[in-house]
This record gives structure tokens, sequence and C-alpha cells, in this order.
């Protein structure tokens, strides 16, 4: 949570970019863009605010859509029907299952966001006390409200509902507790008039009216033309469920009290909202009938106020925002045709623009990131291993490279990156032999006499020994000896993960900056296996020799097992390699994680588990 709060802050940023767009565009282009295509860009701002909440794929979309990602699904009772029996391979010196590691800080990071996640919170309580009181007057003014009894105001809203082809019944009420007319709940819609409203309503007026027909009566009397003039704005509210908006604003405002560009669109769209309102308005009345709806406004501006609760929509507003609103009635006419096309189009490219930043609002992606794998012209099944993972959260990939086939297990976490920890010394370990700082028949380190956990860190290293029992400090020394500039290069160089390492040098593998998924393993083995990177052959051969586990006559188990380890709980675990046989290789990659106990160990033990069930190998 604490690493969410960061990750959340910095998706701020870019909401905050969004939303200097939508403000830009919305003044670039107020000649362009209707009120009610204004109004919905900011309904769909507002809908990306909940996405650094969302747990969001590699796609952009939601978890619980993942499965779409692949459209057939293989159990393991047919995968074994494909495979040859396997051949049973002594598990030999397991020593490799200790899957040695340190535990490192989570540091600053981890007190800023806790202290960060503290005062966010705060705010929240703050914001939801202010609410809750808000609600409290709308409550007393529902207790307060009588259902309205004046016939002819009745009379006119039922035309109203008529002329707005609405069926449904929603209650309309009379209060002397609001100066201005309001629209609240959005599955039980009531609507509240002042009483001074009513009070207004000439009563010789209307009868006038009502001795008109019905199209022109209601322009025909000064007293009544008001009425209805709010009326058909609060039916308005309730046609584009402009109280359902309501709540989601006050919610957005509860989490993001704190970004002041935020604050400023959630102002902003309930100005639109009101100017979207108008012109629906308008859209029903004669051009002659324009300044009449906008004398309505400002003869009724003294007593138009803000709404009793954020969970009203209504009539009233701001002094500021009147005035933009009378000058919208002012200045408006009906749109042509060209005119809405090109509102359209405007509208279509800016939501073409949004949706760029989507990838980087999710907290999640801000955090981890996913791998954007290139799954055209892949044979792709996803498997269920579902049992073999129990507690942990975790994936499994495999590739059959004589079938050239993938088989996945939870395609989604295949795809996210986390930090490679101690299976990353595959390829420092290439580095290592390529820059000369070791070489395949001299891979000796002296232990400096520095005491550590595990005995056998505590002597002199080999890269074969170093690798067997993952030890951290022969392959920092290789990383000194290289520095920082080689690292990034051959990094780059391989396509490692997301290429970061502006970790420490000493750590930048150990749940630091750069990570690596499942997925990007796979494919990393494989070319390692076929020497794609184009390195010396007997370097590619040292680095395989240094991470064979097992052999038979038939088969070969090479693998490196990797544990992430913070303040002291192991929350990250590793086990990547292969399976080499005479005719076939498959390449594999399984990432665990928990708030404690997912080791490379477990890993591995769950990767055997899988291997013996498919019959690519066994173990005794």
């Amino acid at each position: 949570m604490n690493n969410f709060m960061i990750r959340f802050l910095i998706c701020n940023l870019f909401i905050g970019a969004m939303a200097g767009i939508l403000l830009t565009a919305g003044h670039l282009l107020k000649n362009i863009l209707t009120g009610r295509l204004k109004y919905r860009l900011w309904c769909l701002f507002l809908g990306l605010l909940a996405v650094p909440f969302l747990p969001l794929g590699k796609a952009g979309f939601p978890r619980f859509l993942s499965p779409l990602n692949s459209l057939r699904t293989l159990v393991m009772s047919d995968y074994s029907n494909m495979r040859n029996p396997g051949i049973l391979i002594p598990a030999g010196n397991t020593g490799w299952l200790n899957d040695f590691t340190l535990s490192v800080s989570a540091g600053t990071p981890f007190v800023t966001g806790s202290i960060l996640l503290g005062i966010w919170l705060a705010g929240i309580f703050v914001m939801i006390l202010a609410t809750v009181k808000s609600s409290f007057r709308l409550r007393n003014i529902k207790q307060s409200a009588m259902p309205l009894q004046n016939p002819e105001i009745r009379r006119l809203y039922r035309h109203c509902l008529k002329e707005l082809h609405i069926s449904k019944e929603i209650p309309i009420y009379s209060t002397a507790f609001l100066q201005s007319p309001v629209i609240t709940g959005f599955l039980r819609p009531r609507i509240y008039l002042p009483l001074h409203v009513i009070s207004d309503y000439s009563r010789t007026d209307s009868q006038a009216a009502y001795s008109a027909p019905y199209n022109s009566r209601a322009d025909s009397a000064e007293g009544l033309r008001p009425v209805r003039y709010m009326l058909l704005h609060e039916l308005q509210h309730y046609r584009h469920k402009d109280v359902l908006t309501g709540y989601m604003m006050t919610l957005a405002g509860i989490f993001y009290w704190f970004n002041p560009l935020v604050r400023l669109a959630l102002r902003e769209m309930r100005n639109d909202r009101e100017i979207a309102c108008d012109t629906s308005v308008l859209e029903l009345l004669t051009p002659d009938s324009y300044a009449d709806y906008g004398r309505t406004l400002i003869d009724f501006a003294e007593k138009l106020a803000a709404p009793a609760s954020p969970f009203t929509a209504g009539l009233s507003g701001h002094m500021a925002q009147m005035r933009r609103r009378i000058l919208n009635i002012a200045l408006y006419k009906k749109p042509n045709l060209r005119k809405r096309l090109a509102g359209v189009t405007a509208f279509l490219m800016i939501i073409v623009l949004l949706q760029g930043f989507v990838p980087f609002l999710s907290a999640n992606a801000a955090g981890h990131g996913y791998y954007r794998w290139d799954t055209s012209n892949k044979n792709i099944s996803s498997i269920d291993l579902s049992s073999y993972f129990e507690e942990y959260d975790g994936s499994f990939v495999l590739y059959d490279m004589k079938a050239d086939a993938w088989s996945i297990y939870n395609m989604e976490r295949a795809a996210l990156r986390v930090s490679p920890d101690s299976t990353y010394k595959i390829y420092d370990a290439l580095f290592g032999l390529e820059a000369s700082v070791i070489t395949p028949d001299n891979s000796f380190m002296e232990w400096n006499g520095e005491r550590y956990s595990f005995q056998e860190w505590n002597t002199d290293q080999t890269l074969q020994s170093a690798m067997r029992s993952s030890v951290n400090w022969y392959f920092q020394a290789i990383d000194k000896q290289m520095g920082a500039s080689a690292i990034s290069h051959y990094i780059r160089e391989i396509g490692y993960g997301n290429e970061d390492t502006d970790g420490n040098l000493s750590a930048y593998w150990l749940e630091s900056s750069l990570k690596i998924s499942p997925l990007e393993q796979v494919e990393l083995l494989q070319k390692l296996y076929e020497n794609s990177f184009g390195f010396r052959l007997e370097n590619i051969n040292s680095v395989k020799d240094s991470i064979l586990l097992s052999s038979s006559e038939t088969r070969k188990f090479y693998g490196k097992t990797g544990t992430g380890c913070i303040d002291g709980k192991d929350i990250n675990g590793w086990f990547v390699g292969y399976v080499e046989s005479p005719d076939n290789t498959w390449f594999f990659a399984a990432n665990i994680s928990a708030d404690d106990k997912a080791t490379g160990s477990s890993a591995a033990g769950i990767t055997m588990s899988i291997l013996s069930g498919m019959d690519i190998a066994r173990f005794s």
C-alpha cells in the first residue's frame, strides 16, 4: 500500500496533464464542440480517474477480462497426451534449492510512502465528514418537504414530462429550505421546488395561459414561463443521469482532494454540466424564446444559490457560472450538420489522445509495467495449473521448441514485470565473460573476508560454485569491474526486461529498478540457447554449464532460482531454465509472489511438479 501511494502520485502527474488537455481543448474548440460534447469529455475524464485504482493488465483492461486473451484452454490431461513420455532424471546435488539470498530494505520510499499514505487517508477522512454533513442537510430537506399541491404547476409538470417523453412518474415536492430547484436521487429521483418559486407564480397569468392551446400557452404567460424552464431544466438532468455523475464527481473529489488540477477539472465539469443542460432545454425552444430563458436566469440570479448537497443537480450556480451560462444562451444557435460533424470529429480525436494516457494511469502498471508481447503468428495455449500454485499468486510459461508452441498459466501475470533477483546472474555472468572480467578457463575470485550468513559464501569462488550457491558478492564484484555504463550497454544489447539499471550498482537486480516478465525470461533463455546474442560461443557454453543442475542419458536439466526478500520477507520467487533432449528443448519460467515465503526453491518445486505432470522430465 505504501508503494501504491508513491505510484499513485506519479499517476497524478499524467492525470494533471489530461486535465490540462481538456481545459485547453475546451477553450480552443469552444466554437466547435457543443455543450453536450464538452460535458461528455469530462465524463470520460471522470472515468479515467478510476483507472489508478483498477488492477489493469498489459492491454489496459481489467483483470477480469484477461481470459479473453486466450481463446483456447488446454487441460493438463490433454497436454500430457501430446508429449513423449519423459525419462527419469536423477536430481543429483540439490544444493541449488537452498537459493541463498539477502534481505533488502524498502528504505526511504517505504517511509515516504507511509507518511504520504497517512496524509492522504486523513484528507479523505475530512472530505468524507464534509460529504456526510451535506447529506444530512439533504436529508433534512427531504424530511421537511411536502408533495407539490399547486394544481397548475402539477399540470404543467405533467406536460413537461410528456414533452420530454419521460414515462417514469418522478415525484415533485415543495420546500422552504431551498433557494433553487434541484433533482436528487438516481434510483428514486425526486424534484424539489422552492416555495418562493411557487409563490412568484401568477394565478392570473396561469389561467390565461391555459385558455390557449398547449403548444403556445407555456410561452403566453409571464408567470408560467420561468416555472416551465425550471422544470425542463431539472428533467434534462434526469434524462442525462446527471445525479449519477454528481455522485462520481463527489467520490473523485474525495480521493483526489490534494490535486488542484482535478479539483479545477471537477469545477469545470459542473459548469459544463449546467451549460449542457441549458443547451438541451434550448433545443426544445424556438429561437425567440432563448432570450426569455436567459432572462429567467438573470431574474432569479439573486435567489439562486449553490445546490444544498453534492448529491443534487439543479438550476443553480455561482455568479461566475451564471455569467458563462447566460453568455452561452445569448450566443446559442442550433448547430447545423457541418458543425455537428466537426464537433464529433474533434471529440473523437481528443478521446484518442486521452486513451494514450491509460497505460500510465494504472498504479499497478506504474509500479511494475507489463511486457507488450507480440502474439501474432504464435501458437499459444492457456493451461490451468492453479492446483500447483495453491496460496501463491503466480504464473508459468513453457515454450516447446520443436512444436513452436507456448503453454501459459495466468497470461496476465506472465506479462507482468517484476525484479529478476538471482535469475539475473545468468546474464550477469555472460556479461562478465564478454567483458573478460572472468574467462571460461579462469573464473576464480578470492573471498575478501567479509562474513555472510551463508557458509557457502565465506570462501573463494568460481563461476560454477557462485552460480550454484547464488553468491551475491561474486556477481557484484563482476559488476563493479565492468562499471554501470558497460552493464547498461549489455542489458540494452540483449533487451533484458525494462532495461532499467538506475538502481544501486550492487542491487539494481534485487527488488530495485530492473524488471522482467516470465515471458521475457523464456524468450531470453531461447536466445541464450541458440546464441542469438552473437556472443563468443565459449562464453555461452560456460554459462550453460554453470546452470546445469542434473542430467541423464536422454535429458539435461538447466535452471536458476531467484528470491526477492524485503525487510526479512520473501515476496518474490523465480525458477527459470530449460530441459534438453536429443530431439527437443523445453524452456520454462515460473514466478510466484506472496506476502512471505515466496522463495525460488518453492518456485522450483512447483516447476518440477509441473514438468513431471507433463512428462517432460521426472525427478527422483
